[in-house]
């Protein structure tokens, strides 16, 4: 009878420290305290929050760097280079006509590299 208790008990503490593995392993992406209704500071991991929500900044982000790409071909090249070399595109292959159409000039590039080239000049 002592032999199954100490089984018991063995059995006991090893699923206790799995218990407290996985929870080491949960704190360690972020833990928060808070007062249990007995008055005990308990810390418990933080729950993982799953955003799958579109990522607008980043594409937001990604706009902007190719529109400040296209402001700074256009005001470094001028408008006759940026649209020989745009013409050169529209004539090639589909991936190459979609570039062109991608890159063209359209009122906002071509008014913030004019403002681009009278600052810097």
């Amino acid at each position: 009878m002592r032999e199954t208790v100490m089984v018991e008990t063995h059995d006991h503490f090893v699923n206790r420290l799995e218990m407290l593995g996985e929870k080491h392993a949960k704190m360690t992406r972020g833990y928060g305290t808070k007062i249990s209704t007995s008055g005990l500071i308990v810390i418990e991991p933080k729950e993982e929050r799953r955003n799958w929500a579109f990522p607008v900044k980043l594409v937001m982000m990604a706009l902007l760097g190719f529109l400040g790409f296209k402001v700074f071909m256009l005001a470094t090249v001028g408008p006759e280079t940026y649209n020989d070399r745009l013409a050169k595109l529209e004539n090639g292959t589909i991936i190459e006509k979609a570039g062109a159409f991608a890159l063209a000039v359209d009122p906002v590039t071509a008014k913030l590299a004019e403002t681009a080239v009278r600052k810097l000049k």
